[in-house]
C-alpha cells in the first residue's frame, strides 16, 4: 500500500482546512508513492524518532506535532529540525503531520482525553467549523471544534478528579487552582495549549477545566467557581497515537504499525 493512501485517510478523518491559519499540518517530506514498510506513530519527531524507525523498518512517520512548524530558511544541521531533516531525506522516510486538525476533529484529541477520563455526553465547545466540500449529502455538517464538554456519570470531589488525572495521564503534577468545595460533573477540556477556552467553559457552566498548559495569571480569579488542572502539554496528547492506530488499522488494513516508544516531552520533573 502506498504512503498517499495512508495520508488521504488520516486527512479524511481529519480534514487539513480544520488546521489553524498558523499550522502546518500535513506531508513534512518524503515521497508519497512509495510503498509502506511500517508507520511510526508518535507525539513529535525527534532525530531518536526517526532512529527508532529506521530500527523497526519504518519508511513512514505519522506525528501530532510537525517537524517542520517555521519556515526554513537552509538545512545545514545547526539545530535538531534540519538534522532530522536530513536524516529522513537521507533514509527515505516520510513524515505526515496531523495537529490541530486532529486537535479539533470530530474523534480527535480532545475526544481521546475525554474517553480516558470516562466522560460521557460529549459536545463541541466554542468555535466549530463546518466543511461543505467533505461531505455528498445536502446539509452543512459539523466536523471540528475548539474544545469539548462532557460528563461524569457520577459526579466526583475535586482531589479526586485530580488523583484520577494523575493515573490515568501519568502527570507527576497536576497544577491546579484552589480545590473545588462542591462535586465536579460537567467538565470542559482542551488538549495542549488550551488556556484560551478557559472563559469559554465558565460561560458553559463547567465544573472543571482540564488542559496541557496555562499561564501563570490566568489561574487568578476563579477560585471557587471552576476546578482548573493543568496535565502538561506532552501528558494531554500522548494517547493521540491511538487515534492514528485505529485510523490506519481500519481504513488501510495491512499496514503495520508501531506506537513510538521514546517520551519526547522535553520536560522533566525533578
Amino acid at each position: 500500500m502506498k504512503i498517499l493512501k495512508v495520508i488521504n485517510a488520516l486527512e479524511q478523518f481529519a480534514p487539513l482546512p480544520l488546521q489553524e491559519s498558523y499550522d502546518n499540518a500535513g506531508l513534512q517530506c518524503g515521497l508519497t508513492e512509495a510503498e509502506v514498510s511500517g508507520a511510526l506513530l508518535c507525539l513529535d519527531v525527534t532525530e531518536c524518532v526517526v532512529d527508532e524507525a529506521i530500527a523497526k523498518g519504518c519508511n513512514l512517520i505519522v506525528s501530532h506535532h510537525p517537524l517542520i512548524f517555521h519556515k526554513l530558511r537552509r538545512i545545514t544541521g545547526e539545530d535538531y529540525v534540519q538534522r532530522t531533516v536530513m536524516k529522513v531525506i537521507k533514509n527515505d522516510i516520510a513524515i505526515v503531520s496531523m495537529h490541530t486538525n486532529m486537535d479539533s476533529a470530530f474523534g480527535g484529541v480532545n475526544f481521546k482525553i475525554a474517553e480516558k477520563m470516562g466522560l460521557e455526553n460529549i459536545q463541541f465547545l466554542g468555535k466549530t467549523q463546518h466543511l461543505d466540500e467533505c461531505y455528498s449529502d445536502e446539509e452543512s455538517q459539523l466536523v471540528g471544534g475548539e474544545g469539548i464538554i462532557g460528563e461524569f456519570s457520577t459526579p466526583l470531589a475535586a482531589d479526586d478528579l485530580v488523583l484520577m488525572l494523575r493515573k490515568q495521564f501519568e502527570v507527576e503534577c497536576v497544577q491546579c487552582n484552589q480545590l473545588l468545595r462542591r462535586e465536579i460533573k460537567k467538565v470542559a477540556l482542551c488538549g495542549g495549549a488550551g488556556s484560551f477556552m478557559l472563559d469559554t467553559a465558565i460561560a458553559a457552566g463547567a465544573d472543571a477545566f482540564i488542559t496541557g498548559e496555562m499561564h501563570y495569571h490566568e489561574y487568578f480569579g476563579h477560585d471557587q467557581e471552576i476546578q482548573i488542572c493543568v496535565i502538561g502539554h506532552y501528558q494531554s496528547e500522548q494517547y493521540t497515537r491511538e487515534i492514528f492506530k485505529q485510523i490506519i488499522e481500519e481504513k488501510c488494513p495491512g499496514v503495520r504499525c508501531v506506537l513510538s516508544e521514546i517520551n519526547t516531552n522535553p520536560i522533566i520533573y525533578l
